[in-house]
């Protein structure tokens, strides 16, 4: 399984549950991995978790501006064979009238970094290979989940940038998304604690699903057994949206 030795791969949120999964697939099959995410410490602790491996770089950024996403993609001064866009941000939604704070750090979270480093990743791929770049859309964008419709908005607009973008990118870099359901992680903690039996029994497969299942997706779509695959957004949600 080394289809990807000598590669280099940028994972953003990559002390996140899911972005961790991507890092560690990527580096089990000979990849160089930048791992950039807004908290160093959860940067360190990721690291740690993935052996202190000497093939792993960490960035610390919010991916705020064009800049900060030029930054993160050039840190290692190397060409870039991959982005894996897994950063994100869940808020409960009021609905406030006088306060738009959440659809904001929704839309900056969720939406514009992913537009940031798509653009930036021109400057940074390696011209020499057709480079991948995957993004992570949410069950939330097929459905609407309520409590949730900030996310859910910026959820959808992943799946139109990356239709947009595949046929931009075309043929040089193939661009697809992952669609999860529920996933357990940290950051899906509340629900699964409130409304956890609520949502299983809405599940085909009767339980969460774990980040290892989205990575095992991820590193499919950046493997050279998807190389006939593009503007794509894949569902990893055990039949959710099919019940």
């Amino acid at each position: 399984m080394n289809d990807f030795d000598g590669k280099h791969f940028v994972v953003t949120g990559g002390a996140g549950a899911i972005g961790k999964a991507c890092a560690r697939d990527l580096l089990s099959r000979g990849a160089q991995v930048t791992l950039v995410d807004v908290d160093d410490r959860r940067l360190a602790a990721a690291l740690k978790e993935l052996g202190g491996s000497k093939d792993v770089m960490l960035v610390t950024s919010r991916i705020a501006s064009a800049a900060e996403a030029d930054e993160a993609l050039g840190a290692s001064g190397r060409p870039v064979h991959g982005l894996v866009n897994m950063a994100g941000l869940l808020e409960h939604d009021a609905l406030d009238p006088a306060d738009p704070s959440v659809w904001e750090r929704s839309l900056a979270a969720n939406l514009t970094n992913a537009y940031l480093l798509a653009v930036a990743y021109q400057r940074h791929r390696d011209p020499d290979v057709v480079g991948r770049i995957v993004m992570c859309s949410s069950l939330a964008f097929r459905r609407g989940t309520p409590g949730h419709v900030s996310y859910s908005s910026h959820k959808a607009g992943i799946v139109g940038m990356v239709r947009a973008l595949a046929r931009e990118y075309a043929p040089h870099t193939l661009v697809n998304a992952v669609a999860p359901g529920l996933i357990h992680t940290p950051m899906s903690d509340e629900i699964v604690r409130t409304r956890g039996e609520q949502y299983v029994a809405t599940i085909p497969l009767k339980r969460f699903g774990t980040p290892e299942e989205v990575s095992a997706v991820v590193a499919f779509l950046c493997s050279g057994g998807a190389a006939y695959i593009t503007g794509q957004t894949i569902n990893v949600d055990a039949g959710m949206w099919n019940s």
